[in-house]
C-alpha cells in the first residue's frame, strides 16, 4: 500500500497509539496489579494457598500461570482462521475493533472480582487476554502496509515506547489511588484496585478510537464476498504452503518461538517470583514493573539502533545472550536490591526483543504479497503457543519441585535453543521478493 506524503506520518502515529492504548492491559493486568491484588485475595483461603476452581483445588499460582496458557491457546488456534478471512475480505480494522472492545469490556469486568467469585475473575482475565492477543495480530498486520522496509525497524520501536509510557502515566496514577484513596474519596482495601481495572478498560476503548479513526479500513480495495469465511480457510492454506518454502522465516519463527517462550514467561510472572519467592510486599513489585518500563524505552531505541549500524541479527543474538544470563541470576536473586538489578536488566532488553522481533519479520514478508495479517497470524500463533507452553511449563515445574526458581533456571533452557536457531537465521538483504526468499538459504 502506498500512502501519500501527507497522510503517511498521521496514520504511522495513529497506527502507534495502539499500543498506547492496549498497553495498560500488559502492564496493569498482567504484571503489575492484577497479579497483586489476584494473590491477596487468593492466598490464605486455605493451606498451602489452595483455591476452589469450579470444584477443582489448585495452587492460586498455578492456577493463574494455567489460565494465561490457557487463553492464548484459544486465540492460537483462532487467529489463522480470522486473519485469513480478515485478508480475503478486506475486514482487518472490523477484527481488530471487535478483539480490543473484547478485551476492555472484560477488563472492566473485573472491577466485580473479589474472593468470593474466583471462577469470575479468571474467566474475565482469560477474556481480556484472548481480546488483547487478537487485536495485535491485525495491529501488528498493519506495519508493512503503512511503512517502507527502512522505517520498521523505528516505527516498531516507536509504538512500544508510546505503550511503555502511556501505560506508566496509568499505573502511577492508579498507585496513587490505591495508595491515597482519601484523595479521591474512595473506601481503603482492594477497592481503588478494582477501579483501576475498570479504568484501564476505559483507557483502552477510549483510545483506540484514534488508530481506528485513521488506519486504512481496506487498504486494498478487496471485495468482499458471502463466502469470505471459505476463502479465509483458502487463503491460509495459501500462505501456509509459502511460508513453509521460505527457510529463512522458518528458521527465524523457530528461534522466535524459544526465546519468545522466556520472554513472555518472565513478562507475565515476574510479580508472583517477587511476591512469593522474595515476600516483596506490592510497592516494591510495582517499583520493578516501573523500573523494567522505563528501561525498556531505552532498550528499544538502543537496539533498533544498533540493528541499523550491524544488523537485525547480530541485535538479537546480543539481547538472547543477556535473556540466558537473567534466568541463571534469577535463581540466586534473595534480595531486593538484586531484583531491582535484575528487572533493570530486564527492561533493557525487554524492550528492544519485542520490538525488533516485530520488525525483523515484516522484512521477511515478500513484498509482492497483501496477505500480511495471514503472514503475521504465524509469527502471532508462534509467539502465543511459547505463551502456552512457557507459562504451562514454568506452573508445571514450580508445582513439581515446589520452587518458582527452578521455574526460572529452566527458561535458561528454552533461551539456549532460540540461539542455536538464530545463528542459523542470514537475513537477506537484498530485494525481499517471493523468489529470493524462496531461494534464500
Amino acid at each position: 500500500m502506498l500512502l501519500s506524503l501527507k497522510n503517511k506520518n498521521k496514520v504511522q502515529n495513529a497506527w502507534a497509539m495502539y499500543d498506547w492504548a492496549n498497553s495498560v492491559y500488559s502492564l496493569v493486568i498482567t504484571s503489575t496489579i492484577f497479579p497483586v491484588y489476584y494473590n491477596s485475595v487468593t492466598k490464605g483461603l486455605s493451606e498451602l494457598d489452595y483455591v476452589s476452581f469450579f470444584g477443582f483445588e489448585i495452587i492460586n499460582t498455578v492456577l493463574y500461570s494455567y489460565s494465561i496458557s490457557f487463553s492464548f491457546l484459544v486465540i492460537a488456534i483462532l487467529s489463522p482462521l480470522l486473519s485469513g478471512i480478515a485478508d480475503s475480505s478486506g475486514k482487518k480494522l472490523e477484527f481488530m475493533k471487535f478483539f480490543a472492545y473484547l478485551g476492555s469490556v472484560a477488563c472492566i469486568g473485573l472491577f466485580f472480582f473479589d474472593s468470593s467469585n474466583i471462577e469470575w475473575g479468571i474467566i474475565c482475565s482469560i477474556t481480556a487476554s484472548i481480546g488483547y492477543a487478537g487485536s495485535i495480530v491485525f495491529y501488528n498486520a498493519y506495519l508493512p502496509e503503512i511503512s517502507e522496509e527502512k522505517e520498521y525497524d523505528l516505527l516498531s520501536a516507536k509504538g512500544f515506547a508510546l505503550g511503555y509510557i502511556g501505560s506508566v502515566i496509568l499505573l502511577i496514577i492508579n498507585l496513587i489511588m490505591i495508595q491515597m484513596p482519601h484523595w479521591f474519596g474512595i473506601p481503603e482495601g482492594g477497592f481503588a484496585a478494582r477501579l483501576s481495572f475498570l479504568i484501564t478498560g476505559l483507557w483502552w476503548a477510549g483510545f483506540s478510537q484514534i488508530p481506528f479513526r485513521f488506519l486504512p479500513k481496506n487498504p486494498y480495495n478487496k471485495k468482499i464476498k458471502r463466502e469470505f469465511l471459505l476463502q479465509g480457510y483458502q487463503e491460509i492454506r495459501k500462505v501456509f504452503r509459502e511460508v513453509r518454502q521460505i527457510k529463512v522465516m522458518n528458521r527465524f519463527l523457530a528461534s522466535f518461538f524459544f526465546y519468545s517462550m522466556g520472554v513472555q514467561t518472565v513478562m507475565y510472572l515476574a510479580a508472583t517470583f517477587g511476591d512469593k519467592e522474595l515476600g516483596l510486599p506490592g510497592d516494591q513489585l510495582i517499583i520493578t514493573i516501573l523500573i523494567i518500563q522505563f528501561v525498556a524505552i531505552i532498550g528499544s531505541y538502543l537496539f533498533a539502533f544498533i540493528s541499523k549500524k550491524y544488523g537485525n541479527k547480530l541485535s538479537l543474538v546480543i539481547m538472547v545472550l543477556i535473556w540466558t544470563l537473567i534466568c541463571g541470576a534469577a535463581y540466586y536473586v534473595y534480595t531486593v536490591y538484586e531484583f531491582f538489578a535484575l528487572a533493570f536488566v530486564v527492561g533493557l532488553v525487554m524492550g528492544g526483543i519485542q520490538s525488533l522481533s516485530r520488525s525483523t519479520f515484516s522484512k521477511l514478508i515478500p513484498k509482492s504479497t497483501t496477505q500480511h495479517a495471514s503472514y503475521f497470524s504465524f509469527y502471532d500463533v508462534t509467539e502465543k503457543l511459547a505463551i502456552v507452553i512457557g507459562t504451562f511449563s514454568y506452573g508445571a515445574i514450580e508445582q513439581l519441585t515446589g520452587s518458582m526458581r527452578n521455574s526460572a533456571l529452566s527458561l535458561g533452557i528454552f533461551f539456549l535453543v532460540g540461539l542455536g536457531f538464530l545463528l542459523l537465521v542470514s537475513i537477506p538483504k537484498r530485494d525481499l521478493s517471493t523468489e529470493a526468499l524462496l531461494n534464500h538459504d
